[in-house]
């Protein structure tokens, strides 16, 4: 008896491509015991195997494994299959599965259990919760659902690393956001996923909803677009408006990049810091680090270092020249990265290497943080720098916006702000850098988890502070 498996797979696997399954097989003999080696051969991790039904001849066993990708899984039931007596009788992938009819869905607070529970919650009782609005609009807030609603919007134009997928295949992204408000902060979140990507017409669209919401979380726009569209809607709005991925990135990189300095010993103030990517997370990190008082910042894009007088500096630019490379560098991002303290990249794959890494300044830093792949391997990173942190959760030193945006919302809503500045986001990094403890703090733990019992009731009460801090500046200078 023997097991048939071929290895040939790119990655690790990961429980993102998790199956289940369902073998029917003999109850005696060995074929029990080759189940697991038979996985491993193959390349997989088996993570549980129940036995589902038993009988005097046959066992049904659900074998739940983790694989690299979706090929890599079929291979691995080829494996399965070709144990004699095994045979196979479903396959499950639980990733799809956990999707089916969508993740999140509404609940009513109170049971209507009756016709009394009936005519408070809706008619005929519910005109007068209506009359009492029309007399005081600020009692929506007390009395309804929209002093704890925000809407997740997105046209489907930049979705994970996926692209310009449009709204309808972007919607299970949009549902997870909403689950992620929902499970670390009680924030009930709405996806309102649109069939445009005209930018008037979802600035229009937004404004159009926005009486039912106390915030708005931009998702997943591409830019430059994003940035008209924030900064419109920021205008307009009497509500917060946030773009994930612009300010959560940034509050994480600055939470982070504030540990890792501490680790090796070092100063905002005083490194050099180069910068691969100038989109939207790449603008937002460097205005935040600007706010928290980074001063010796280059970035490069895919034209190379950005400075003012680079010809065809596109004008969208400009502002970033302006802000950046005070020394006047040129050349290529290979140039800049000579005796850099720290690299960022929100770029592509592959585009620097260890090499470029070991001609940075002792105690050096990397943050490359391209999904799925990074700017350069980390394990190749870790052999000269100093601290290494990626966007992926099979690296220590995961930046995860999950760390920043559940929070970073609720101070707002339990404010009751109406607008955003940088203290609050420089406030929710020191939140996210201060959960970490000096007797935890080292090269491979810089940033806490997500699952952290305290991180984002800190963010939340640090967002909270700064933004009534900010109401009551704002009302003593009116």
């Amino acid at each position: 008896m023997s097991c048939v498996a071929t290895e040939s797979r790119s990655g690790q696997p990961s429980i993102s491509y998790s199956i289940t399954v369902r073998l029917e097989l003999p109850a005696g003999g060995s074929a029990i015991s080759m189940l697991t080696s038979c996985v491993e051969e193959a390349g997989g991790i088996v993570t549980a195997l129940d036995v589902t039904a038993s009988g005097h001849d046959k066992l049904r066993i659900d074998v739940t494994c983790a694989a690299s990708d979706t090929a890599h899984a079929d291979r691995i039931v080829d494996a399965l299959r070709s144990i004699e007596g095994v045979a196979v009788h479903k396959v499950s992938d639980r990733t799809f599965l956990m999707h089916l009819g969508g993740t999140i869905e509404m609940a009513s607070k109170h049971p209507i259990r009756n016709r009394d529970d009936l005519s408070m919650v809706y008619t005929p009782g519910v005109a007068r919760v209506c009359e009492a609005i029309v007399a005081n609009p600020e009692d929506a807030r007390r009395l309804t659902v929209k002093r704890n609603s925000v809407a997740v919007v997105t046209d489907g134009s930049a979705v994970l690393g996926l692209g310009n997928i449009g709204p309808a295949a972007a919607l299970p992204v949009m549902e997870g956001k909403a689950a992620l408000f929902k499970r670390f902060a009680g924030i009930d979140a709405w996806p309102l996923c649109l069939d445009t990507q005209d930018p008037d017409l979802i600035v229009e669209i937004v404004r159009a909803v926005s009486p039912g919401f106390a915030g708005i979380n931009l998702e997943d726009i591409s830019a430059p677009r994003c940035f008209e569209i924030e900064a419109r809607l920021r205008e307009i709005l009497d509500i917060p408006v946030f773009h994930d991925d612009q300010h959560g990135t940034a509050i994480v990189v600055l939470a982070a990049l504030t540990n890792a300095l501490r680790v090796v010993g070092k100063q905002l103030s005083a490194v050099r810091i180069v910068m691969s990517g100038a989109g939207a997370a790449g603008t937002a990190i460097l205005r935040l680090l600007l706010e928290a008082g980074a001063q010796d910042v280059v970035v490069a894009d895919v034209e190379g270092v950005v400075y003012r007088e680079r010809p065809g500096l596109h004008e969208s630019l400009f502002a970033l020249a302006e802000a950046t490379n005070k020394k006047g560098l040129t050349g290529t991002m290979h140039d800049a990265i000579v005796d850099a303290d720290v690299f960022i990249g929100v770029s592509a794959p592959n585009v620097i290497d260890g090499d470029d890494v070991a001609r940075m300044a002792e105690g050096s830093i990397v943050f490359a943080l391209a999904n799925p792949v990074p700017e350069i391997d980390p394990g190749v990173a870790r052999r000269h720098a100093a601290v290494v942190a990626t966007g992926r959760s099979d690296y220590p030193n995961q930046i995860n916006n999950v760390l920043a945006f559940p929070g970073v919302f609720r101070g707002l809503l339990d404010a009751s702000a109406n607008q955003i500045d940088d203290t609050l986001l420089v406030a929710a990094a020191e939140a996210i850098a201060g959960a970490v403890t000096a007797d935890e703090l080292n090269a491979n733990y810089i940033i806490p988890s997500v699952f952290h019992a305290d991180v984002h009731t800190a963010v939340a009460t640090a967002v909270r502070t700064a933004a009534e801090a900010h109401k009551s500046a704002a009302s003593a200078h009116a």
